[in-house]
């Protein structure tokens, strides 16, 4: 879900003194809809009152069995997020429901998301284009991106390139990191628009700099392959290393190559290592590949032939070839595991059905052998 809808929408003014609270709260208790909501509002911040969300969720309640939209709206998300409430995805939809119903866009964005999710309401495709189509008209950033997606991927609708891109750039415009980027990916892949590598990197740098991880990633990228920006490993690195820093795997891999050949900094293994070791512990098969080779040879750790090993067979599980064909290697040699020629073409043959040349020709070899 996006910002509470007091957050995004509420335009009343804050109690900041106990005799400001005192007031509201006589008016709350004699009835008045704006008062509690007010009220509410007051113990979720902890404006003027000790923060408390059940208490806030007391007063927006009898705010929203007022037909108060913003108070639905807001005891909606409470019910999603289980805050001063028990979790509830039914209520929570309830609630969104009749604040969208009444026009509040925070209100029909989230619906969209409870009906896209099947939380508290059935999975439906057709009614979560409708909630975010609406929000959309009114400007909701998140609820143009998500349309953006919908079309992108053809899901309730007919596939279109061009509304993606249509629904991208005008949350783009927003400022809306997310859609920023994909915007970036539709034009590196002229997919609804013409290819233009300049306009992908202007996007995904827009989106990077609000620390957009996906966009970090692909600027690196750009600037790595020259592509839409002139050839900068350094600045290659510098984008990699943002989004490293955010767990993203693809990216600590690619650092860690860098490091690994001294291309965009200076050489150094034991940061090379580092980055695959990283990569490595999230599943990324190529840096489980490369920590291998690091272990194998010694650079940047400890040889250690029983390490490599474990890494190579964690990436030739996942399909790797170049790791299929290295275990494939160390059972044809007996180097950090007993010898046994029938792994190891087992091994050779997985790397050749790849498209692995050399796995291709050791399998020929043994299977010339006898084996």
């Amino acid at each position: 879900m996006i910002g509470l809808c007091s957050v995004l929408l509420c335009g009343t003014v804050r109690a900041e003194t106990p005799e400001d609270i005192q007031k509201i709260r006589v008016a709350a208790e004699q009835g008045s809809a704006d008062a509690q909501y007010n009220l509410g509002d007051a113990y979720y911040d902890g404006n003027g009152v000790k923060q408390n969300y059940a208490e806030a969720a007391k007063w927006y309640r009898l705010a929203a069995d007022q037909g108060n939209a913003l108070a639905q709206c807001i005891l909606g998300s409470m019910y999603d997020d289980g805050q001063g409430v028990k979790q509830d995805y039914t209520e929570a939809a309830k609630w969104f429901r009749l604040a969208a119903d009444q026009g509040v866009a925070v209100a029909q964005f989230n619906l969209g998301l409870s009906y896209a999710a099947g939380r508290g309401v059935q999975q439906n495709d057709a009614e979560t284009l409708k909630w975010w189509r609406l929000a959309a008209d009114q400007g909701a950033a998140p609820a143009q991106y998500n349309l953006g997606v919908m079309y992108r991927k053809g899901k309730g609708v007919s596939q279109s390139y061009v509304d993606a891109v249509k629904w991208y750039r005008l949350a783009a415009e927003q400022g809306y990191a997310q859609a920023q980027f994909s915007l970036g990916v539709m034009y590196e892949q002229g997919k609804g628009v013409r290819q233009d590598y300049a306009e992908a990197v202007k996007w995904y740098h827009l989106a990077a700099e609000q620390g957009d991880a996906n966009a970090q990633f692909n600027l690196g990228l750009s600037y790595a392959a020259g592509q839409g920006v002139r050839q900068d490993y350094v600045e290659a690195v510098k984008w990699w290393r943002l989004a490293a820093n955010q767990g993203d795997a693809q990216a600590q891999c690619d650092l860690g190559v860098m490091y690994d050949i001294g291309q965009g900094v200076r050489q150094n293994y034991a940061e090379a290592a580092k980055w695959y070791h990283l990569a490595a512990d999230q599943g990324f098969a190529q840096a489980q590949f490369s920590l291998g080779v690091m272990y194998e040879q010694g650079k940047g750790v400890r040889q250690d032939y029983a390490e490599a090993l474990k890494w190579y067979r964690l990436a030739a599980n996942q399909g790797d070839a170049q790791a299929q064909y290295s275990l494939g290697v160390r059972y044809a040699t007996g180097r950090g595991v007993r010898q046994n020629k029938k792994l190891a073409k087992e091994w050779f043959g997985k790397a050749c059905d790849n498209g692995f040349q050399e796995g291709c020709d050791e399998y020929r070899k043994l299977n010339e052998q006898g084996h």
